[in-house]
Protein backbone atom coordinates (compact mmCIF):
# COMPACT_ATOMS: atom_id res chain seq x y z
CA UNK A 1 0.00 0.00 0.00
CA UNK A 2 1.18 3.52 -0.76
CA UNK A 3 0.77 6.72 1.22
CA UNK A 4 -2.49 8.65 1.03
CA UNK A 5 -2.25 12.26 -0.10
CA UNK A 6 -5.25 14.48 0.60
CA UNK A 7 -5.77 17.71 -1.30
CA UNK A 8 -7.60 20.38 0.67
CA UNK A 9 -8.79 23.82 -0.39
CA UNK A 10 -8.04 26.12 2.55
CA UNK A 11 -9.51 29.47 3.60
CA UNK A 12 -12.74 28.72 1.76
CA UNK A 13 -16.03 26.96 2.41
CA UNK A 14 -16.42 25.68 -1.16
CA UNK A 15 -14.33 23.54 -3.51
CA UNK A 16 -12.10 25.09 -6.17
CA UNK A 17 -11.56 28.31 -4.22
CA UNK A 18 -9.12 29.32 -1.50
CA UNK A 19 -5.63 27.83 -1.57
CA UNK A 20 -5.07 24.15 -2.37
CA UNK A 21 -2.56 22.19 -0.29
CA UNK A 22 -1.56 18.55 -0.37
CA UNK A 23 -1.36 16.78 3.00
CA UNK A 24 0.66 13.60 3.51
CA UNK A 25 0.59 11.76 6.88
CA UNK A 26 3.83 9.79 7.03
CA UNK A 27 4.23 6.43 8.74
CA UNK A 28 7.98 6.96 9.29
CA UNK A 29 10.50 9.79 8.88
CA UNK A 30 11.48 10.67 5.31
CA UNK A 31 14.38 12.81 4.16
CA UNK A 32 13.94 16.34 2.88
CA UNK A 33 15.02 15.49 -0.67
CA UNK A 34 12.19 12.94 -0.98
CA UNK A 35 9.65 15.41 0.41
CA UNK A 36 10.84 18.05 -2.02
CA UNK A 37 10.37 15.65 -4.94
CA UNK A 38 6.82 14.85 -3.81
CA UNK A 39 6.04 18.57 -3.49
CA UNK A 40 7.39 19.14 -6.97
CA UNK A 41 5.22 16.30 -8.26
CA UNK A 42 2.12 17.73 -6.56
CA UNK A 43 2.95 21.16 -8.03
CA UNK A 44 0.80 23.06 -5.54
CA UNK A 45 1.84 26.15 -3.63
CA UNK A 46 2.48 23.93 -0.59
CA UNK A 47 2.64 20.26 0.30
CA UNK A 48 2.52 19.47 4.03
CA UNK A 49 4.16 16.41 5.60
CA UNK A 50 2.94 15.20 9.00
CA UNK A 51 4.56 12.65 11.31
CA UNK A 52 3.17 11.66 14.70
CA UNK A 53 5.50 12.94 17.40
CA UNK A 54 4.50 10.46 20.13
CA UNK A 55 1.63 8.27 21.25
CA UNK A 56 -0.49 11.18 22.53
CA UNK A 57 -2.24 11.43 19.20
CA UNK A 58 -2.33 15.25 19.22
CA UNK A 59 1.32 16.15 18.50
CA UNK A 60 2.78 16.06 15.00
CA UNK A 61 5.94 17.14 13.29
CA UNK A 62 4.95 19.36 10.36
CA UNK A 63 7.04 20.53 7.39
CA UNK A 64 5.97 22.56 4.36
CA UNK A 65 7.41 22.49 0.84
CA UNK A 66 6.67 24.55 -2.26
CA UNK A 67 7.59 22.90 -5.57
CA UNK A 68 11.10 24.38 -5.19
CA UNK A 69 11.91 25.08 -1.50
CA UNK A 70 11.09 24.23 2.10
CA UNK A 71 9.50 27.17 3.94
CA UNK A 72 9.59 28.25 7.58
CA UNK A 73 5.91 29.09 8.02
CA UNK A 74 2.73 28.30 6.07
CA UNK A 75 -0.81 29.02 7.19
CA UNK A 76 -3.00 27.41 4.55
CA UNK A 77 -1.17 24.06 4.59
CA UNK A 78 -1.39 24.02 8.41
CA UNK A 79 -5.12 24.65 8.15
CA UNK A 80 -5.36 21.91 5.52
CA UNK A 81 -3.39 19.53 7.76
CA UNK A 82 -5.65 20.11 10.75
CA UNK A 83 -8.75 19.72 8.60
CA UNK A 84 -7.48 16.43 7.15
CA UNK A 85 -6.59 15.03 10.58
CA UNK A 86 -10.07 15.74 11.95
CA UNK A 87 -11.86 14.57 8.83
CA UNK A 88 -9.94 11.28 8.77
CA UNK A 89 -10.55 10.63 12.47
CA UNK A 90 -6.90 11.05 13.45
CA UNK A 91 -7.94 13.71 15.98
CA UNK A 92 -10.97 13.81 18.27
CA UNK A 93 -13.32 16.71 17.48
CA UNK A 94 -12.51 18.53 20.75
CA UNK A 95 -8.76 17.90 20.58
CA UNK A 96 -6.16 20.61 20.09
CA UNK A 97 -3.74 19.76 17.29
CA UNK A 98 -0.13 20.66 18.11
CA UNK A 99 2.28 21.02 15.22
CA UNK A 100 6.04 21.13 15.88
CA UNK A 101 7.55 23.21 13.09
CA UNK A 102 10.52 25.35 12.10
CA UNK A 103 8.55 28.30 13.55
CA UNK A 104 7.90 26.64 16.91
CA UNK A 105 4.75 24.94 18.16
CA UNK A 106 1.58 25.93 16.31
CA UNK A 107 -1.85 24.84 17.52
CA UNK A 108 -5.21 24.40 15.84
CA UNK A 109 -8.67 24.00 17.39
CA UNK A 110 -12.13 23.55 15.90
CA UNK A 111 -14.55 26.45 16.33
CA UNK A 112 -17.81 25.25 14.77
CA UNK A 113 -17.26 25.34 10.98
CA UNK A 114 -13.95 27.21 11.38
CA UNK A 115 -10.47 26.15 12.46
CA UNK A 116 -8.52 28.59 14.64
CA UNK A 117 -4.72 28.50 14.51
CA UNK A 118 -2.28 30.12 16.95
CA UNK A 119 0.63 31.62 14.99
CA UNK A 120 3.50 34.00 15.77
CA UNK A 121 2.87 37.65 14.89
CA UNK A 122 5.27 39.06 12.30
CA UNK A 123 4.75 42.85 12.44
CA UNK A 124 6.21 44.99 9.67
CA UNK A 125 8.96 47.50 10.44
CA UNK A 126 8.74 50.60 8.26
CA UNK A 127 11.55 51.06 5.74
CA UNK A 128 12.26 53.48 2.94
CA UNK A 129 10.75 53.05 -0.48
CA UNK A 130 12.21 50.31 -2.70
CA UNK A 131 12.13 51.51 -6.33
CA UNK A 132 12.96 48.12 -7.84
CA UNK A 133 10.10 46.52 -5.91
CA UNK A 134 7.63 49.26 -6.87
CA UNK A 135 8.65 48.94 -10.51
CA UNK A 136 8.24 45.15 -10.50
CA UNK A 137 4.80 45.44 -8.91
CA UNK A 138 3.67 48.39 -11.00
CA UNK A 139 2.91 50.37 -7.82
CA UNK A 140 3.19 54.16 -7.67
CA UNK A 141 3.33 56.19 -4.44
CA UNK A 142 2.74 53.41 -1.86
CA UNK A 143 1.29 54.54 1.44
CA UNK A 144 3.61 52.24 3.41
CA UNK A 145 6.57 49.99 2.76
CA UNK A 146 7.73 47.61 5.49
CA UNK A 147 9.59 44.42 6.26
CA UNK A 148 7.95 41.73 8.34
CA UNK A 149 9.98 38.61 9.15
CA UNK A 150 9.75 36.90 5.75
CA UNK A 151 8.43 39.37 3.20
CA UNK A 152 7.91 42.92 2.02
CA UNK A 153 4.61 44.66 2.86
CA UNK A 154 3.27 47.39 0.58
CA UNK A 155 0.09 49.34 1.31
CA UNK A 156 -1.59 51.04 -1.66
CA UNK A 157 -4.40 53.54 -1.77
CA UNK A 158 -7.43 51.52 -2.81
CA UNK A 159 -8.83 48.01 -3.14
CA UNK A 160 -9.17 48.51 -6.89
CA UNK A 161 -5.42 49.07 -7.13
CA UNK A 162 -4.72 45.79 -5.32
CA UNK A 163 -7.07 43.87 -7.61
CA UNK A 164 -5.67 45.47 -10.79
CA UNK A 165 -1.99 44.64 -10.16
CA UNK A 166 -0.19 42.82 -12.95
CA UNK A 167 3.36 42.33 -11.61
CA UNK A 168 6.47 41.65 -13.62
CA UNK A 169 7.22 38.23 -12.12
CA UNK A 170 10.62 37.95 -13.77
CA UNK A 171 11.66 41.17 -12.04
CA UNK A 172 10.10 40.11 -8.73
CA UNK A 173 12.13 36.90 -8.87
CA UNK A 174 15.25 39.00 -8.21
CA UNK A 175 13.83 40.51 -4.99
CA UNK A 176 15.59 38.62 -2.20
CA UNK A 177 12.65 37.81 0.10
CA UNK A 178 10.19 34.96 0.45
CA UNK A 179 7.36 37.06 -1.00
CA UNK A 180 5.62 40.41 -1.32
CA UNK A 181 2.31 41.34 0.33
CA UNK A 182 0.30 44.15 -1.27
CA UNK A 183 -2.68 45.39 0.73
CA UNK A 184 -5.27 48.13 1.18
CA UNK A 185 -8.28 48.72 3.35
CA UNK A 186 -11.52 47.35 1.95
CA UNK A 187 -13.35 49.53 -0.55
CA UNK A 188 -16.72 51.14 0.16
CA UNK A 189 -18.59 48.36 -1.64
CA UNK A 190 -16.87 45.59 0.36
CA UNK A 191 -19.10 43.10 2.12
CA UNK A 192 -17.86 40.93 4.97
CA UNK A 193 -14.19 41.91 5.06
CA UNK A 194 -12.06 44.76 6.40
CA UNK A 195 -8.97 44.71 4.20
CA UNK A 196 -7.72 43.08 1.01
CA UNK A 197 -4.36 41.68 -0.02
CA UNK A 198 -2.48 39.74 -2.66
CA UNK A 199 0.72 37.74 -2.21
CA UNK A 200 3.44 37.25 -4.81
CA UNK A 201 6.35 34.85 -4.29
CA UNK A 202 8.05 33.98 -7.61
CA UNK A 203 11.38 33.62 -5.79
CA UNK A 204 9.81 30.73 -3.83
CA UNK A 205 8.39 29.09 -6.93
CA UNK A 206 4.90 30.64 -6.73
CA UNK A 207 4.02 33.64 -8.89
CA UNK A 208 0.84 34.37 -6.93
CA UNK A 209 -0.35 32.48 -3.88
CA UNK A 210 -4.16 32.27 -3.75
CA UNK A 211 -4.71 32.61 0.04
CA UNK A 212 -1.74 33.04 2.36
CA UNK A 213 -2.30 32.45 6.07
CA UNK A 214 1.22 33.40 7.13
CA UNK A 215 0.90 36.80 5.42
CA UNK A 216 -1.93 37.54 7.86
CA UNK A 217 0.52 37.16 10.76
CA UNK A 218 1.67 40.56 9.48
CA UNK A 219 -1.63 41.87 8.10
CA UNK A 220 -3.59 41.24 11.33
CA UNK A 221 -1.38 43.49 13.52
CA UNK A 222 -0.92 46.00 10.70
CA UNK A 223 -4.62 46.60 10.13
CA UNK A 224 -5.48 46.40 13.83
CA UNK A 225 -3.22 49.42 14.36
CA UNK A 226 -4.54 51.35 11.37
CA UNK A 227 -8.23 50.60 11.81
CA UNK A 228 -8.14 50.88 15.59
CA UNK A 229 -9.94 47.60 16.20
CA UNK A 230 -9.34 43.86 16.30
CA UNK A 231 -11.20 40.74 15.15
CA UNK A 232 -10.82 41.56 11.47
CA UNK A 233 -11.54 39.67 8.26
CA UNK A 234 -9.09 39.80 5.39
CA UNK A 235 -9.96 38.89 1.82
CA UNK A 236 -7.12 37.75 -0.44
CA UNK A 237 -8.15 38.99 -3.86
CA UNK A 238 -6.54 36.32 -6.04
CA UNK A 239 -8.38 34.57 -8.86
CA UNK A 240 -9.48 31.87 -6.39
CA UNK A 241 -10.00 34.18 -3.39
CA UNK A 242 -9.87 33.36 0.30
CA UNK A 243 -11.06 34.69 3.68
CA UNK A 244 -8.93 34.82 6.85
CA UNK A 245 -10.13 35.99 10.26
CA UNK A 246 -7.48 37.60 12.48
CA UNK A 247 -7.33 38.29 16.21
CA UNK A 248 -4.16 39.68 17.82
CA UNK A 249 -3.00 38.45 21.22
CA UNK A 250 0.35 39.86 22.34
CA UNK A 251 3.05 38.45 20.12
CA UNK A 252 0.65 35.91 18.61
CA UNK A 253 -2.09 36.09 15.97
CA UNK A 254 -5.10 33.79 15.91
CA UNK A 255 -5.89 32.96 12.29
CA UNK A 256 -9.19 31.32 11.46
CA UNK A 257 -10.37 29.76 8.23
CA UNK A 258 -12.54 27.08 6.70
CA UNK A 259 -11.45 24.19 4.51
CA UNK A 260 -12.87 21.51 2.22
CA UNK A 261 -11.36 18.27 0.92
CA UNK A 262 -11.39 17.95 -2.86
CA UNK A 263 -9.19 14.93 -3.64
CA UNK A 264 -7.63 11.81 -2.15
CA UNK A 265 -4.94 9.85 -3.94
CA UNK A 266 -2.42 7.10 -3.24
CA UNK A 267 1.29 7.78 -3.62
CA UNK A 268 2.73 4.52 -4.96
Amino acid sequence: MGLTITQVDAFTERPFAGNPAAVCLLEKPRDASWMQLVAREMNLSETAFLLRRDDSGEDFHLRWFTPTVEVDLCGHATLASAHALWEDGCLLPDATARFHTRSGVLTATKKDAWIEMDFPATPAAAIGRVPALESALGVKEPRFTGRPRFDYLIEVGAEEEVRALRPDFAALRHIQVRGVIVTSRAGPAASGYDFVSRFFAPGSGIDEDPATGSAHCCLGPYWKERLGRDNLVGYQASARGGFVRTHCSGDRVLLSGQAVTVLRAELL
